[in-house]
């Protein structure tokens, strides 16, 4: 995978674009691709905090996910790793997001930067669809904040 950028314009002010990314209880109900859902969602949001995105999907199975805040400021920029976890814990895979959030007119322009730190290769279909997973999660989540 490449590193992978995506905007997207979200109808809701940026203070709560950036707080769905930082607050279980927003996480919770739209984190994951369409279809996928992250119930138990958990967040502590300064560096080095950890992030628990264990998203159940479609077909039954559990994903186990986490991640770590690196650079948090409010509400320009946000920075963090997600992992997707074997079930000892161990990370299979490593990517590094950055975001920033403009606003313009009560909107919010969000970009997302993607980086691959490290992948197992026994991950490689889930790496190979992260640019596609990360556009549905956004949709998921354009459609929680704008209800």
């Amino acid at each position: 995978m490449n590193d992978v950028i995506i905007k997207r314009t979200i109808a809701a002010p940026r203070e709560l674009v950036y707080a769905a990314f930082t607050d279980a209880r927003h996480l919770a109900k739209w984190w994951g691709p369409e279809g996928f859902t992250t119930p138990d969602a958990a967040a502590d949001p300064r560096p080095g905090g950890a992030m628990r995105l264990d998203m159940h999907g479609p077909d039954g199975n559990v994903y186990l996910g986490g991640g770590t805040y690196h650079e948090l400021t409010p509400p320009e920029r946000l920075v963090f790793s997600t992992t997707i976890l074997a079930e000892d814990g161990t990370a299979l895979a490593e990517f590094r997001n950055t975001l920033t959030f403009a606003e313009h007119g009560g909107k919010t322009e969000l970009t997302l930067s993607i980086t691959m730190v490290h992948a197992d290769p026994s991950v490689a279909h889930h790496t190979a669809d992260m640019e596609e997973g990360w556009t549905s999660s956004l949709v998921c989540l354009a459609a929680y904040l704008e209800r």
